[in-house]
C-alpha cells in the first residue's frame, strides 16, 4: 500500500474510522476518501455501488458500524443486527465488484463464546454460545468475517478481518444510554465531581475483567495489517492485558479527581466474566501497542473536557 494509493475509510467520523484517517495522514497518505452518512448512506446498496464505481478506491478500511454498550445492545438488537449486516454486506460486495485490491473488516472481541478459555485465541471463534447481552451485534460481526472469508475463497479477494478488543479515545461516544463502559465512567465521575456528589452509582459487581486498547493504537495496527497481513483467517488486536471494572473505575475516579464513593448495583448485568484476547499472532508479526491505559485515559479525559464542556 503506497502512500499515493486511493483509500476509502468507511465510518470516518466514528471512533475507529477517524483514528484510522488520522493515522493514514500522519504516515503520508493523502488520497483518502471520506463520506458522511448524509453524503453516502451505506445502508443503501445502489448508492454504495455507485460510489465505488465512480471513485474506484484501491484499499478499504471497513470501520462503519452501529456500536454500543450492554444497555444499547439489549434495547436495540434488531437495529444492531440489521444495520451492521446491511452496511458490511453492501461495502464488501461493492469492493469486490469494483476491483478493490484489499479490504480490512473490523470485527469485535465479542464474537468469541461467552465462556471461552482466556486469553481468547483466534481459533475459538464459533466454538461455543455467545454472550446473550450482545448476541445480535456479535452475530452480525461473525457474518462479516465469514463473508470476507467466502469472497477470499471463491473470488481470491484479499479481504482480511481484524478483531479489536474494547476501544476508547478521541471521538468516543459519551452518551450514558449508548456508550461503552470506559467513556461512561469518565462522564459519570466528571459530572459527579462538578456536581459535588457524594456517590456514583455503577452497574454490576465490578468483578468482570476487560482489556482496553486506545483507538490510536488500533489505527496504527490497522495500517500495519493492511501492509503486512494477507491471510483470510482473523487476527486479534489488543494489549494482552486486562483489568477489573472495579479497578478501572478506581483509576478513572482518580484521574478525574472525584473524591466521593462508589455504589455497585449487582442487580444489573455484568456481561461476559472476562474478555482478554490472545495477541500472540499479532506480536509475532512485529506489532505491539504503545499507549498505556493510564496515559490513554488521561488523553481521553482531556479531549472530553475540551469538546464537551
Amino acid at each position: 500500500m503506497n502512500t499515493d494509493a486511493k483509500i476509502y475509510v468507511a465510518g470516518h467520523k466514528g471512533l475507529v474510522g477517524s483514528a484510522i484517517a488520522r493515522a493514514l495522514r500522519a504516515q503520508g497518505f493523502s488520497r483518502i476518501l471520506e463520506r458522511s452518512r448524509k453524503e453516502l448512506d451505506l445502508l443503501e446498496q445502489q448508492k454504495v455501488h455507485a460510489f465505488f464505481k465512480k471513485e474506484k478506491p484501491e484499499y478499504v478500511f471497513l470501520a462503519a458500524a452501529k456500536v454500543g454498550g450492554i444497555l444499547a445492545n439489549q434495547t436495540y438488537p434488531a437495529e444492531f443486527i440489521y444495520e451492521n449486516l446491511t452496511v458490511q454486506t453492501n461495502v464488501i460486495e461493492a469492493a469486490y465488484r469494483n476491483g478493490v485490491k484489499k479490504l480490512l473488516f473490523l470485527g469485535s472481541s465479542c464474537i468469541y463464546p461467552r465462556m471461552a478459555v482466556q486469553p481468547m485465541k483466534e481459533e475459538y471463534l464459533l466454538s461455543g454460545e455467545l454472550e446473550p447481552t450482545n448476541r445480535a451485534y456479535a452475530t452480525a460481526k461473525i457474518a462479516g468475517i465469514v463473508t470476507c472469508q467466502a469472497y477470499a475463497k471463491e473470488y481470491g479477494a484479499n479481504f482480511i478481518s481484524a478483531m479489536p478488543t474494547n476501544l476508547y479515545g478521541q471521538n468516543d461516544n459519551f452518551d450514558l444510554k449508548n456508550s461503552h463502559v470506559l467513556p461512561a465512567l469518565i462522564r459519570k465521575f466528571h459530572e459527579a465531581k462538578r456536581g459535588r456528589k457524594k456517590e456514583v452509582a455503577l452497574w454490576g459487581t465490578g468483578a468482570p475483567l476487560r482489556e482496553f486498547l486506545h483507538v490510536d493504537d488500533l489505527a496504527d495496527a490497522c495500517v500495519f495489517l493492511m501492509r503486512k497481513y494477507d491471510d483470510s483467517e482473523i487476527i486479534n488486536v489488543g494489549t494482552g492485558e486486562d483489568i477489573s471494572i472495579r479497578a478501572l473505575a478506581d483509576l478513572i475516579k482518580k484521574i478525574t479527581g472525584f473524591n466521593g464513593g462508589v455504589a455497585w448495583d449487582a442487580s444489573k448485568p455484568d456481561g461476559m466474566p472476562r474478555k482478554l484476547l490472545d495477541v500472540t499472532k499479532l506480536h509475532s508479526l512485529g506489532w505491539r501497542h504503545s499507549i498505556s491505559l493510564t496515559e490513554g485515559i488521561k488523553r481521553t479525559y482531556e479531549w472530553y473536557i475540551k469538546t464537551h464542556l
